[in-house]
């Protein structure tokens, strides 16, 4: 049962006439508002405050209205206009109960909204703050992209609201324009997909900001868009309404307007993560975040207009999980750290020392509230799994280095370096530390 200490509603019956405009609005003096914001697991984290409460949300171009989900006991947050509906969302799960709420205070730096509907997600199952590392209230997406033109500038990881009413195309060098097809709420590029042994095909896109991942593709033998002989069945993510699985593999490459990225990573999701969806008309699949970060963008839905410029992260090569496991958060562990070395002497200057002169203290230990790391999946076959790596295996240090000192995705990046390293992992099972050692391998033969 829902606590009345995380969310409340509130039924507003005087809204001053100053805050009936619909939509997102920037200050009349204002061209633009520019927002700082985190790039995590190629994810764009935004702060956003919600009648008057501050919250961080991802920024999702797949999502039409935004959706509340993990809301913690120590988080109150007013909602107005309440009604219940039934939502569903990507996923192999089954659809949701939802409070559908309008008449809300939406608020991005100068950017601001008196009357923005969103939903509310009340089971506590819809958490991806645990894989991120990091609070995560919500997602977001259309109404900013229809409101404004949107600059994303994943180099400098700010986003840029300008007022269309003042916003002037420029003839930039290395830029490209292309058009941007926006059909009920979502947005698609036409692109062409190098598939091996097959022609190129021409494919239809949507553009997803709130996926990690690279590329999509929805199998169609008779279009050419085939599995490849060369994949395997991975865990792609989590939806709204469940995991998402599927097969991975690679193609030749993807072509957007003039730009192409050569060996990129491809999966192909499970129809069983579509069920209950509208059709999906005549999309062929995704762009992800693993894609679009190479680019710096500039969405103007009204035009339908995009424009790329690629930028320092173009000739990265496609992240994959070499080491086959999943990480994530799972609550708060106590540790103990000697702050002091072998012959007692305090490591460091602060409150122990006076002068030059450090004093000597025996068993001089710190007790220290960390997260605690999980493994939360394993790819069969992978070297974690050979190397007899469990689902709820606590995670304590990567070749030596104790995971507490660093961020989730470090330690996933850790893990994954590069093919032919040595991970030396140190665990807690079932109250003992045992050490597993693999060496990271290729996930094809012919890479």
């Amino acid at each position: 049962m829902l606590r009345k200490s995380i969310v409340y509603f509130a039924l507003l019956l005087f809204v001053p006439l100053f805050m009936v405009a619909q939509g997102f609005r920037l200050p009349e003096s204002e061209k633009f508002q520019k927002i700082k914001f985190e790039l995590i697991n190629n994810l764009i984290i935004i702060p956003v405050e919600i009648n008057g409460t501050e919250l961080t949300f991802i920024l999702d171009s797949g999502v039409s209205k935004p959706i509340l989900f993990n809301l913690s006991d120590s988080d109150s947050v007013p909602i107005n206009n309440v009604s219940e509906v039934t939502i569903r969302g990507l996923g192999d799960g089954e659809p949701m109960k939802a409070l559908s709420s309008k008449g809300n205070a939406f608020k991005l730096g100068e950017a601001r909204n008196y009357s923005q509907d969103l939903y509310v997600v009340m089971d506590r199952e819809i958490n991806f703050s645990t894989s991120l590392g990091i609070p995560v209230h919500g997602i977001m997406g259309y109404d900013l992209f229809r409101d404004f033109i949107v600059e994303v500038n994943y180099s400098s990881k700010r986003l840029k609201l300008h007022n269309p009413e003042h916003y002037t195309y420029k003839n930039k060098r290395n830029t490209q324009t292309i058009p941007l097809l926006v059909e009920k709420r979502k947005a698609y590029v036409e692109g062409t997909v190098l598939m091996k042994d097959t022609a190129n095909i021409p494919v239809k896109l949507l553009v997803d900001t709130g996926s990690s991942d690279a590329l999509w593709l929805f199998p169609e033998p008779e279009k050419g868009l085939e599995i490849p002989e060369k994949n395997y069945d991975d865990h792609l993510g989590r939806g709204l309404s469940g995991d998402i699985f599927g097969k991975r593999s690679k193609v030749n490459g993807v072509r957007i307007g003039n730009y192409e990225l050569e060996e990129a990573k491809v999966a192909f999701p499970d129809r069983e993560s579509f069920q209950g969806l509208d059709s999906l008309g005549d999309r062929n699949g995704s762009l992800g975040g693993e894609v679009l970060k190479r680019f710096n963008m500039v969405f103007d839905y009204a035009r339908g207009l995009v424009t790329l410029k690629k930028n320092g992260n173009f000739k990265d090569p496609f992240q994959y999980n070499l080491a086959g496991i999943d990480l994530q958060h799972n609550g708060l562990r106590y540790i103990a750290e000697s702050i002091a070395d072998v012959n007692g002497i305090v490591k460091g200057e602060g409150e122990d020392t006076f002068g030059n002169v450090k004093i000597l203290l025996e068993n001089k230990t710190k007790l220290s509230l960390v997260p605690e790391i999980v493994v939360s999946g394993i790819r069969a076959g992978s070297p974690a799994a050979e190397a007899g790596l469990r689902e709820g295996d606590v995670i304590l240090a990567v070749n030596g280095k104790r995971v507490h000192q660093y961020k989730l995705q470090e330690i996933l990046k850790m893990i994954n370096d590069r093919e032919g390293k040595r991970i030396k992992l140190l665990i807690e099972r079932y109250n003992q530390d045992l050490l597993f050692s693999f060496v990271l391998k290729k996930v094809f033969d012919d890479d």
